[in-house]
């Protein structure tokens, strides 16, 4: 079954405007079913007051129904290496971008095959990784979060709790918002700071294939990328 697309391109404001085709497209395929789509459904709002150019498309590819629950890495690149085949998708080989964001949490110590994941990625896509999760990158959006939250406690983010789970990033964003990321769309909100995120990310390790025991993100990295193209068509 084809992803639900959530996009805003090409809005016109009467039906007789010329309809204008994406130079590129940028389709972002989330491993968290809630968080991240809270987040790049604003992000994609926000388009025109980031400057992005206009015949860049961005857009979130949502899983639905059976497949809304496939989360592990391996197997959502799957999924969307399927997605990219689907006519109805309108994914164009040639010139658009698959970016698929994931954890990197659990390659921290219990699965294997994290670089062989990510080189299989970038053969043709993006790989937007956060280490250890998406909250981390959230956390990044509130200013001065590196110098209060993160410097000088980098291992405490990469320390499983007792049920070998990575919440330090959750707690610490939960407790600066006053919001469950997992829950509160209005975790999204933080997208209009994503300008502060791409600067504070420039501060931790952007480098995806040195992740392992150390706090990282590239996904501003990528939406800086996003911002700053400007197709020559």
């Amino acid at each position: 079954m084809p992803v639900h697309t959530y996009t805003n391109w090409n809005k016109r404001k009467t039906d007789e405007e010329e309809k204008v085709e994406p130079f590129r497209k940028y389709c972002f395929i989330c491993e968290g079913a809630n968080t991240e789509t809270f987040y790049f459904k604003k992000l994609i709002d926000l388009r025109k007051e980031l400057n992005i150019h206009p015949l860049i498309d961005i857009r979130l590819w949502e899983k639905t129904d059976k497949d809304k629950d496939i989360s592990f890495a391996k197997n959502l690149f799957e999924f969307a290496l399927q997605q990219k085949a689907l006519p109805e998708n309108d994914f164009d080989l040639e010139t658009d971008k698959m970016i698929v964001v994931f954890d990197a949490d659990i390659f921290e110590c219990k699965v294997d095959g994290y670089e062989d994941l990510v080189s299989k990625i970038e053969e043709h896509d993006i790989a937007a990784v956060s280490n250890p999760g998406f909250e981390l990158f959230l956390l990044l959006h509130i200013k001065d979060s590196y110098c209060q939250y993160i410097l000088g406690h980098e291992k405490e983010f990469l320390e499983p709790d007792q049920n070998g789970s990575y919440k330090k990033a959750f707690d610490v964003l939960r407790d600066a918002t006053n919001m469950n990321a997992k829950t509160n769309h209005r975790i999204g909100l933080l997208a209009e700071n994503v300008k502060v995120a791409i600067e504070q990310e420039k501060q931790i390790n952007q480098n995806i294939h040195q992740c392992k025991g150390r706090v990282t993100s590239n996904i501003g990295l990528i939406i800086e990328h996003i911002m700053n193209e400007a197709p020559n068509k």
